[in-house]
């Protein structure tokens, strides 16, 4: 595939999807959460919010953006929220922070034969092109790993699936309609939001999940399996691209560990056109998985932390790109932050013009490497 040109992406210098909620916008959707504000007008804060955010990227020199997730309660809960069939329950994997501290989150359990309502991510696509003038504008989804690993063996109460393959199998089938409603829309470029294959990096990870009852070279089998029926059909034109995170819950991760444990099936058995990797932190382990990487893959260095405040150096992104470079060829390489901004409504650790500045930077960074 072509990579890195003008127009086509995956782009240089890349956005990975959630943005910091403006101050405006959190207060319209505490005035309406509290009936003080009518739907009407919650939605005409958020498409101001939105506009305002895809045309501060485009300013910065971004050619890809996105509508920041602005309308969304989370990363994940959005998805599942459109669908019939699920409630809530503690995930087996909780989030930790610098101080070691847990924090436990709910995720979603299928109670019942799951159904799509309506489409999910069509409006947001569609509000977003309003808006963008000269870049491409990126879709993002969960990737479906999500709506099993967080709590594998109870992810499905075996009243509403007995064989969890039939559930599996409505899940795909609900994507696979996301996807062409968002092709049918104009979309070229998906990127699914990959949490679980991350976390399958980590030792102690790998060994909860044997103990709830998950084999992680099975689990890898299939949820690389759910994303190639998902993709089979998607059009020619359509650029589509996985991020690896660890967990993002306001500065927070749920796993560690370099990425050689799933390196040479992820590169290789995944039916992707880019990875954008996680890679600000020590946490993520070093650049030796690249080697890995087939031709006509191409990566997206997630250097820049979307979880501090403070700036990076751009000597020291330099070095780290060269670092890469030695493992994967230069011309199939982009940078970006290692995650989004809030991927959820309450965001992380740092402000707005900080999260501007390291886009910035992304966008100059880019620039001295690439060239525009």
């Amino acid at each position: 595939m072509t990579t890195g040109s003008q127009g086509q992406p995956p782009f240089r210098a890349e956005v990975i999807g959630s943005l910091l909620r403006p101050r405006a916008l959190k207060e319209a959707g505490r005035a309406h959460r509290e009936g003080r504000l009518s739907a009407a007008e919650y939605a005409v804060c958020l498409d101001g919010e939105i506009a305002r955010v895809i045309a501060r990227q485009e300013e910065i020199g971004l050619e890809v953006v996105t509508d920041g997730e602005f309308g969304r309660s989370s990363w994940f809960g959005f998805f599942f929220e459109g669908l019939d069939g699920f409630r809530l329950a503690p995930s087996r994997f909780k989030f930790k922070d610098a101080e070691g501290r847990a924090f436990e989150w709910p995720t979603c359990v299928a109670e019942k034969r799951i159904a799509r309502r309506a489409p999910i991510s069509l409006a947001e696509f569609r509000r977003a092109s309003r808006h963008a003038r000269r870049a491409v504008v990126k879709a993002t989804v969960p990737a479906p790993s999500a709506f099993h690993f967080f709590r594998l063996s109870e992810a499905v109460d075996a009243s509403a699936y007995p064989d969890v393959a039939r559930y599996f199998d409505d899940l795909v089938a609900i994507y696979r309609t996301e996807v062409a409603e968002l092709a049918q829309a104009g979309c070229r470029y998906l990127q699914l939001d990959e949490v679980p294959v991350a976390m399958l990096c980590d030792a102690d990870v790998r060994r909860q999940a044997v103990a709830e009852g998950g084999a992680p070279e099975a689990l890898l089998d299939t949820y690389l399996g759910l994303i190639g029926r998902i993709l089979a059909d998607r059009p020619a034109g359509m650029t589509a691209g996985m991020h690896l995170c660890r967990g993002n819950f306001r500065s927070r991760w749920m796993a560690s560990g370099g990425y050689e444990p799933v390196a040479d099936r992820l590169f290789n058995d995944t039916p992707v056109d880019v990875f954008f990797l996680e890679f600000d932190s020590a946490r993520a382990g070093d650049f030796r998985p690249l080697r890995f990487v087939p031709r006509g893959k191409h990566v997206v260095l997630g250097l820049v932390s979307s979880k501090t405040a403070e700036l990076e150096s751009q000597d020291t992104l330099l070095r780290r790109i060269e670092d890469a470079a030695r493992f994967c060829p230069l011309d199939r390489l982009s940078l970006s932050a290692q995650c989004g901004f809030a991927s959820v409504a309450g965001g992380n650790a740092l402000g707005e013009e900080q999260q501007w500045a390291k886009l910035d930077l992304i966008v100059k960074t880019a620039g001295r490497v690439w060239g525009r």
